[in-house]
């Protein structure tokens, strides 16, 4: 499964600019819906596109391997066991 960490690299744009950026913000940056900017936030499991993706990497100016992360999900946990 890929994870968005949308908060790690909010907070990493925050520490490298000294601008602090809500889910508000961000929406205006990338014409997002706030209501997927929460839910690539909150739900693990949402299937983001490439394209929101991109905009929020631009917008951020981070990579999308500062943005997702590939995690073993729970089937792939049990076939190891």
């Amino acid at each position: 499964m890929i994870v968005i960490h949308l908060r790690r690299a909010i907070d990493a744009y925050e520490a490298r600019t000294g601008e602090r950026v809500t889910h508000e913000d961000l929406a205006a940056r990338t014409g997002l819906s706030r209501a997927t900017l929460d839910s690539l936030a909150s739900r693990r499991d949402y299937n983001a596109s490439l394209r929101a993706i991109a905009r929020i990497c631009r917008a951020l100016r981070c990579t999308p391997g500062e943005l997702l992360e590939l995690v073993p999900d729970d089937d792939e946990i049990r076939e190891t066991e």
